[in-house]
């Protein structure tokens, strides 16, 4: 009897063993994070997860989804692919529920193998990169709008005003060759194309030689794809050159950290972005997030990538409370394709079975002298 009582206890414990870590009793639901939180490019990392810190834990403390709270684990990749897919194996392997607001073109597209081979949901990456959305992957989930979409605002801006002499300064990685390809795309239907070309390397500022190349042609307008500290290394230097035309960014660059970079310099820099604006309570979804950063304190403070750290947890959460009270991975997903024209504060949100991209929503913003952002 002691016998058959004893092999009853170890099954039992070698069954508790075996349960994947999303059955844990506490009814937490662990998101990996992989992103910059260090080196040059830290602050569009940095910003993304205290925006979405901001929501989960007012989500968490008000009971969360049907009785699931969230954590949100992070791994610093300093903006390096292959960081970032060492830190996506990883959090395969410890069975994270979801991965979720990763940053950056080549780390997102490192991770995009092991993402479609375990069917791990990779929800809200902080890209508007092509590659990410095309071929269309059940497992991604995408927030904002394209690279495609913001470069084609600002060529369209730009030529509207006869700027039609357009030089392009990038990343020579695929985050820059992507969004090269934008302003490519926009300007061909008008018999154009970039004047002159610059790049730099990923995680440098080594821009002397890009300003030598697009200053020559004298641009009427630079457009910039890459980080802020590269961005800004490029505007000062184009500046000490004599360069007096117009320079855009698209919203990858993190306005708030270029802004802090140029300070008085930044007066007049332009910058699409994809996310409503962060600054005043103009919509239901500023005010909201205006208040919940307020009241979490600490070192959380307004800013764009903030913003779409803030949202993309806050559209995360919706299909979470679609999934039912027993979430699963294909649960979650059922739950976020089934969010359909649906309104967050003015921001509008809608995928389905087949579209995983929430928003084509594309504005502008234009920083000042005094380090802040106006639309």
């Amino acid at each position: 009897m002691k016998r058959r009582v004893l092999l009853k206890g170890v099954a039992a414990g070698s069954a508790m063993l075996a349960l994947p870590a999303l059955a844990q009793s506490d009814r937490r639901l662990v998101l990996g994070q992989s992103a910059a939180f260090t080196g040059p490019a830290a602050q569009l990392g940095i910003q993304m997860n205290r925006g979405a810190r901001v929501f989960f834990d007012a989500f968490n403390a008000a009971g969360g989804a049907n009785g699931h709270t969230v954590e949100l684990k992070t791994l610093d990749d300093g903006y390096e692919p292959d960081r970032c897919k060492a830190n996506t194996d990883r959090f395969i392997k410890e069975d994270v529920f979801a991965l979720f607001g990763y940053v950056g073109t080549p780390t997102s597209l490192a991770a995009l193998p092991l993402v479609n081979e375990s069917k791990m949901p990779f929800f809200g990456p902080f890209t508007g990169a092509e590659a990410l959305r095309e071929p269309f992957s059940k497992s991604i989930f995408h927030v904002r709008a394209s690279y495609y979409d913001e470069t084609a605002l600002i060529v369209k801006n730009l030529t509207q005003l006869s700027l039609n002499k357009i030089a392009v300064f990038y990343q020579n990685d695929a985050y820059g060759k992507a969004g090269l390809e934008g302003v490519t795309r926009a300007l061909k239907p008008l018999n154009l194309a970039p004047v002159a070309l610059g790049t730099v390397e990923r995680n440098t500022v080594a821009v002397s030689q890009a300003v030598k190349d697009i200053v020559a042609k004298l641009p009427d307008a630079v457009v910039l794809i890459s980080a802020y500290k590269s961005c800004a290394a490029f505007i000062r230097e184009a500046r000490k050159a004599g360069y007096g035309g117009t320079f855009y960014n698209v919203s990858f660059v993190g306005t708030q950290a270029l802004a802090d970079e140029l300070g008085k310099e930044g007066r007049g820099i332009m910058i699409s972005q994809v996310m409503p604006f962060p600054f005043s309570t103009t919509t239901p979804i500023s005010r909201e997030y205006l208040e919940a950063v307020a009241k979490a304190g600490g070192d959380a403070t307004p800013n764009y990538s903030s913003m779409e750290g803030y949202l993309a947890a806050k559209v995360f959460a919706e299909g979470l409370k679609r999934a039912g009270r027993a979430p699963s991975r294909d649960a979650l997903i059922a739950g976020l394709e089934s969010i359909q024209n649906a309104n967050f504060g003015g921001f509008n949100v809608h995928f389905g079975a087949k579209d995983h991209v929430a928003s084509s929503f594309v504005d502008v913003s234009m920083l000042t002298e005094d380090g802040k952002v106006r639309r």
